[in-house]
C-alpha cells in the first residue's frame, strides 16, 4: 500500500502547504546543520511530520522570561513600595493616641409612659428621653461645644502637641470650621438606642489631655441637659401662670358684669325675689280666698248695702288688684324688660353661670400652678453616669497592624486586578 504524504508543518498548525524541498530552503540555513529541514515521518506508522533540530516551545519561554521583570517591577511599584512606606509611617512615625471613655444615660423623675409600638420594639428612641438622647449626640458633634469648651480648655494645643505626627496633628493656625472638622474626629458619640446610653470616647496624643477632654464633655454635655430642663420647667410655669391670669381677667369680667346688672336692676338676686314674689302672690290669693268667702256668707243673711258687706268687697277688690300687681312683677310681657322679673332673671342666670365657669376656671389653673410650681422645685430630666472617665494608661491608635494589613490587602487587590486586566485586554480587542 502506498505510504501517505508527509505531513507539514502547516498542517500541524490548521492548515495544508506543498512540502518543501531542498531547493526552497535558504542557503544559508541549509548549510548549518541546525537548520529544519524538510518533513520527515518518525517511523512507518506515524502520519505527523517533524521538524528536525526545532522546538515549538522556545518561543513561550523567551516570551516568559521577558515578562517576569514586568510582574516583578509591577508588583514592587504596586505591592511593596506602598509596603514599605505604610510599614515605615506605622511603626517608626505614627504617635499613640489615647482614648479615654465613659458612658451615661438620661432619666427622669417622673416615670416615662412609653407606647406600646416601642414596647413591641423594644426601643426608647421615640420617647421624650430617646429625643433628648439624640440632642445630646447632635450638640457632641455641633460647633456649640468646641465653644463651650474653648473656654476652659485650648483645643488648638491640645490637638497641634509635638507628641502628634506630621499628619494627624492639627496645623496651626486653623479657622474655628477646621477645628470643627477635627474634633468630630477626635470626639465619638453613640447613642444606643436599645438600652438608652450614650457611649462617648475621647482622643488625645497624651493621656492627661484624653481624661480632661473626656471630663469636659461630660460636664458640657451635664450643663446641656440641666439647661434644657430648666428651660422645660420655665416654659411649663410660664404657660401656667399666663393661664392663671387669663383665668383671673375672666372671672373680673364676669364679677362686673354682674355687679353691672344689678346696680341696673336693682335686685341682688332675682331668684331669691322671685320666690319672695312668688310666697307674697300666693298670701294674697290665700287671703282674697278667704275675704271672698266671708263675703259670700255675709250676703246669706244681710242686704247687699250693709256697711259690712260693702267694706268685704271692698277689700275683695283691694286684693285681686294686689294679686294682679304682684304676678305682674314676674311674668307681664307687657311691661319693659327692666319690669318684668322673669326677663331680669334669665340675664341673672347667665351672667352667674358665666361667674360659676370662671371662678372654677381660676380655682383650675391655680391647682394646675402649684402643680408647675411643685415641678419645678425639682429637676426633671438628669445625666446618669454609670461608667466615668479614667485616666488611660495604653494607647488604642494606631492600630498598627491591622492598618499595616489593611494596607496590604488593597495593594495586593489592586496589583492583582491589574494583572487580570491587562492578560483580558488582548482577548477583547
Amino acid at each position: 500500500m502506498a505510504r501517505p504524504p508527509a505531513v507539514t508543518r502547516d498542517r500541524f498548525l490548521g492548515g495544508w502547504a506543498k512540502p518543501a524541498s531542498s531547493q526552497d530552503l535558504d542557503p544559508a540555513v541549509a548549510a548549518s546543520g541546525s537548520a529544519a529541514g524538510p518533513p520527515v515521518p518518525s517511523d512507518g506508522s506515524e502520519r505527523i511530520a517533524v521538524f528536525p533540530g526545532r522546538s515549538f516551545a522556545g518561543g513561550t519561554h523567551a516570551e516568559t522570561r521577558r515578562r517576569f521583570p514586568l510582574r516583578l517591577l509591577s508588583f514592587v511599584g504596586v505591592v511593596g513600595l506602598p509596603l514599605a512606606l505604610a510599614a515605615f509611617y506605622y511603626f517608626s512615625v505614627a504617635a499613640d493616641q489615647y482614648v479615654a471613655e465613659f458612658r451615661f444615660a438620661l432619666r427622669s423623675v417622673e416615670p416615662v409612659r412609653n407606647e406600646a409600638s416601642a414596647i413591641f420594639q423594644g426601643s426608647v428612641a421615640s420617647s421624650p428621653i430617646g429625643i433628648d438622647s439624640y440632642a445630646i449626640v447632635q450638640y457632641l458633634a455641633s460647633r456649640d461645644i468646641v465653644d463651650d469648651l474653648s473656654k476652659t480648655i485650648d483645643l488648638r494645643e491640645m490637638f497641634s502637641r509635638p507628641e502628634a505626627d506630621w499628619l494627624v496633628r492639627l496645623q496651626l493656625p486653623v479657622s474655628i470650621e477646621e477645628l470643627v472638622r477635627y474634633w468630630k474626629n477626635q470626639v465619638d458619640a453613640f447613642f444606643d438606642a436599645t438600652n438608652g446610653t450614650i457611649v462617648v470616647r475621647a482622643r488625645a496624643f497624651t493621656p492627661e489631655d484624653a481624661f480632661k477632654l473626656a471630663q469636659g464633655v461630660l460636664a458640657s454635655s451635664e450643663r446641656l441637659v440641666n439647661d434644657l430642663s430648666a428651660r422645660a420647667r420655665r416654659d411649663t410655669l410660664r404657660n401656667s401662670e399666663k393661664e392663671v391670669r387669663r383665668a383671673e381677667r375672666r372671672m373680673k369680667t364676669a364679677l362686673v358684669r354682674l355687679r353691672e346688672f344689678r346696680d341696673r336692676e336693682g335686685i341682688i338676686d332675682p331668684r331669691k325675689t322671685a320666690d319672695a314674689t312668688q310666697a307674697l302672690a300666693g298670701r294674697v290669693r290665700d287671703e282674697l280666698i278667704r275675704t271672698d268667702t266671708e263675703l259670700s256668707t255675709l250676703k246669706h243673711y244681710m242686704r247687699a248695702d250693709a256697711p259690712s258687706v260693702r267694706m268685704l268687697e271692698t277689700r275683695v277688690q283691694s286684693l285681686q288688684a294686689q294679686r294682679r300687681s304682684v304676678e305682674s312683677e314676674v311674668t307681664d310681657t307687657e311691661k319693659s324688660r327692666s319690669e318684668v322679673l322673669s326677663r331680669a332673671m334669665g340675664l341673672y342666670e347667665h351672667l352667674e353661670s358665666e361667674r360659676t365657669f370662671a371662678e372654677k376656671a381660676y380655682q383650675h389653673a391655680l391647682e394646675s400652678l402649684d402643680r408647675s410650681r411643685m415641678n419645678a422645685d425639682r429637676q426633671q430630666v438628669y445625666i446618669a453616669g454609670f461608667v466615668q472617665p479614667s485616666l488611660p494608661e495604653e494607647s488604642l491608635y494606631p492600630r498598627r497592624l491591622r492598618s499595616f494589613g489593611v494596607v496590604f490587602v488593597l495593594c495586593f487587590a489592586v496589583w492583582g486586578i491589574g494583572g487580570i486586566t491587562r492578560k483580558s485586554m488582548p482577548d477583547h480587542l
